[in-house]
This record gives C-alpha cells, sequence and structure tokens, in this order.
C-alpha cells in the first residue's frame, strides 16, 4: 500500500484506501467460497500510532499521518520538558514523543482550521470498526499507545490532551482490547454479508497482536516479528526506560487486577531493509528463498561488511533520530551482492539485541521468545547471528535458544519458538480473560 511523503520525515496514508483494501480481502473471502454470513465474530488488528482525523459525519478531513511519520518530534520533545520527565515517566511510562496525540498537536499547530473541524480522531484499526459498525470508540491499548493513558491511575491521561489543547469530546470512549465494544451494521450486511450484529470483539495494533497471535500473554514472554518492527515482552510491573527508547503500552488481557504491560522493541527499518535489497539489489530477479540461499554462502561476518538498518523515520531506540540506513567498509573487489544480504540479516539481528538489552532493566527476563514464520525467521543466516548473539555474553545467563516449529538447536535452558498464529505448530492457544478460549 503505498506511503506518501511530501516533505522528508512525512508519512501519509489514505484511510479510505485501508476501508478500500479491506472490502478486497473480504470479497476474497467470499469468492473463494467462504460465505460471509457464517461470520459470527471479527476481530481488528491496524497499524499502531496512526492519525485519523474525522468530521462530524465520519469522513477523514486529511490523509492519516502514520506511524513512521516524525513530523511530531520536536513537539513530544518539549512536551516532555514542560509536563515534566519525572511525571511522564511515572504516569505515561513514556515521554509523549512522536506518538499520536503528538502528531494531533501537530495538527493544531500547523493547519489550526483543519483542526477546528475535527469532530473525533481515531487509530487506524477503530476507523475500520468505525466503518464496519457506524460507533467510534477505541480501546485503553490504543490511548495508551496514543500517549493517553495514565498507568498509574489507571484512566485517560487528560493531563496531556489539556497539554496540546485537545477537547476531550474529540477522544473516543475506550473499552477493552478484548470484549465487544461494537457490533457490525446494516450497511456491512448489504455491502458484505456479514449479518447485522455480529460483534466486533477484539482490536489491538500488529505488535500486540503479534504476541497475542503467538500465545505471548504473560510475563517473561517476548514475540519477535520480521516486520517493520521487532519485538514485543510481557511485563508484569510498571517501569519506564528513562530515555523512552522501548516503550511499554497496555497489553491485549491486562486488568488492573491482573495487570499486564507490552514492552515494545521498534526497530523501524528491520524488514522493510530486506525488503529493499530484494527491490533495489537483486532487481527482484530473486524470491526471499532464493535470497537466503546465497547469503549462505558468505561466512559469518560478512567479510567485514556491515549493514546498519536505520532507514525508515526516527528510531526510538536511538533517542528519535534518524540516522539514514548505512552501508559501512564496501569493498567494491570483494563483496558481492550475498555480502549485502549476509550483512543486512546479521545487521538486523543484531539491532534485536541491542534493543533486548534495552528491555532487561525494565523487569524483561525472557523465559520464551516466539516468533512466526515470516521471511526472515526463515533464513538460516538471518538465525544463526540471532542464536549466537542471544547467547551468554560477558557472564550473562543465556537468552532464550533457537526452535524452529519447536525443534531445538542449541541451549536447552530457555525456548525460542517458530510458528504461525494462534500456535500453529508451536502448541497452546492463547488463553483468553476469565478462561475463554479461541
Amino acid at each position: 500500500m503505498p506511503i506518501e511523503a511530501r516533505h522528508s520525515g512525512w508519512a501519509e496514508q489514505d484511510p479510505d484506501l485501508w476501508w478500500y483494501y479491506v472490502g478486497v480481502g473480504l470479497d476474497a473471502l467470499r469468492e473463494a467460497g467462504h460465505p460471509l454470513d457464517d461470520v459470527r465474530a471479527v476481530g481488528i488488528t491496524y497499524q499502531m500510532h496512526g492519525l485519523v482525523c474525522v468530521d462530524c459525519t465520519g469522513h477523514p478531513l486529511r490523509k492519516a499521518i502514520i506511524w513512521c511519520d516524525s513530523r511530531a518530534v520536536e513537539i513530544g520533545a518539549e512536551a516532555l520538558e514542560t509536563l515534566g520527565r519525572e511525571r511522564c515517566l511515572e504516569h505515561l511510562l513514556n515521554s509523549p514523543g512522536n506518538f499520536t496525540a503528538s502528531k494531533l498537536a501537530w495538527v493544531r499547530r500547523n493547519e489550526p482550521e483543519l483542526f477546528a473541524r475535527i469532530d473525533k480522531v481515531m487509530l487506524p484499526g477503530d476507523y475500520i470498526a468505525f466503518r464496519l459498525s457506524g460507533d467510534i470508540s477505541t480501546t485503553v491499548g490504543g490511548l495508551s499507545e496514543q500517549i493517553l493513558w495514565d498507568f498509574a491511575e489507571e484512566r485517560r491521561a487528560d493531563f496531556v490532551a489539556d497539554y496540546y489543547g485537545i477537547p476531550h469530546a474529540m477522544l473516543p470512549r475506550a473499552g477493552a482490547s478484548i470484549g465487544i465494544e461494537a457490533r457490525t451494521d446494516a450497511r456491512t450486511e448489504e455491502r458484505f454479508g456479514i449479518p447485522a450484529g455480529t460483534p466486533i470483539s477484539y482490536r489491538a495494533g500488529d505488535q500486540p497482536n503479534n504476541a497475542f497471535s503467538l500465545n505471548v500473554l504473560e510475563a517473561g514472554e517476548v514475540a519477535a516479528t520480521g516486520g517493520t518492527s521487532g519485538t514485543s515482552g510481557v511485563v508484569d510491573t510498571r517501569r519506564a526506560d528513562p530515555l523512552s527508547r522501548v516503550n511499554t503500552f497496555v497489553h491485549v488481557n491486562h486488568r488492573p487486577e491482573q495487570p499486564r504491560y507490552g514492552i515494545l522493541l521498534c526497530i523501524n527499518g528491520t524488514g522493510i531493509m530486506n525488503s529493499w535489497m530484494r527491490r533495489n539489489v537483486t532487481q527482484q530477479t530473486l524470491d526471499y528463498a532464493a535470497m537466503n540461499r546465497l547469503a549462505e554462502s558468505v561466512p559469518v561476518g560478512s567479510d567485514g561488511l556491515l549493514v546498519v538498518p536505520f532507514g525508515n523515520g526516527a528510531e526510538r531506540v536511538l533517542g528519535n533520530r534518524c540516522p539514514g540506513a548505512c552501508i559501512h567498509r564496501l569493498d567494491l573487489n570483494r563483496h558481492t551482492t550475498a555480502h549485502l544480504l549476509r550483512a543486512t540479516q546479521e545487521g538486523i539481528a543484531f539491532s534485536f539485541r541491542y534493543g533486548l538489552d534495552l528491555m532487561r532493566p525494565l523487569g524483561l527476563n525472557p523465559a520464551v521468545i516466539r516468533a512466526g514464520a515470516a521471511n526472515l525467521f526463515l533464513s538460516p543466516r538471518q538465525n544463526q547471528p540471532l542464536d549466537n548473539d542471544l547467547g551468554t555474553q560477558n557472564g550473562e545467563p543465556p537468552l532464550p535458544a533457537l526452535h524452529r516449529h519447536g525443534r531445538r538447536h542449541r541451549r536447552p535452558a530457555l525456548r525460542l519458538r517458530y510458528g504461525r498464529s494462534l500456535g500453529c505448530r508451536t502448541g497452546a492457544r492463547p488463553i483468553l480473560p476469565h478462561g475463554a478460549r479461541l
């Protein structure tokens, strides 16, 4: 799906294009012989942190400012200093940073006439839920990813909205990620055949959802992904990284009496770095399996070639700096396409390790790391440096050993599992709150 970047560091998408592709997907299901009148519940997952502004008719007033847009970095930094670093870390567990609330503050400062016409603001998943139901709502987890949730008080962080000049009425009501917060309407039934009144019973951003789908719900469990982000780990205590290099959000199964928080390591340039290599270095003449095989022909260390995968917007792990992706020590007489592919996978693996080291002081002691069957994790050349790098270093206890679909390669004390969503080939299904099962 195209991203529009009218200025350096900007990233926007048309919310109605998301809705169009929802329709494409649902139509494809129906044409493949899956009658949508059999649907009994709808779950939604979406790209985190995006800002959708709608008027009183529910029509988007502008293109959505999406997660990798960096325009609000300075606004968030100002808010941190004005509100107070200690207050923000205690109540928000994060700096206001470049998140959704700061993006909305950018709209207020730079597009005041448009801001005055906003009736409600939503996350991308909230907008899809609205199009399916006609109801505007969000989740507690959604508020936390916008930096509008007070973890200490277990309520909306109105002090952030007040600082930014955001009217409270502009913010939707919030419910749980798992639970019926809306139902499909007659228009959805007419368009797709999903019966009106079907519950929309689950909603979460892409990284919390990846964790949920891999059964990462308890403290000490970690989900890794080969997409644009990197790792999400679950803890049951409130702690904040003092530099907000990794971020804590409300996890999908959080309850006040049984807290669950997801620490998100966001590495913008993981999967997109690998896909950039495919598009621009191999000129799309190789699929990912062939790229992995080619990378296997190069020894560990890529003969000195280094690739740093930070070229997709402001990197939180680097203090919201935008260093760009870099290729170092390129020897034109020695290095080949295979070296570039291997060095890219090694760079991604070492960025994972860097992020895990940032997560440890927040109480994350990994007992299980689970990963989906993404292209990166299907590569032995990706797994080997990651596995080596997660091992015992400097006398520290070992991190989880690599498993592919549950088969251990080494270090039996802890486990890294590979599998598909909802425990396919990895064992147990997710256990939902109050004992409910999928």
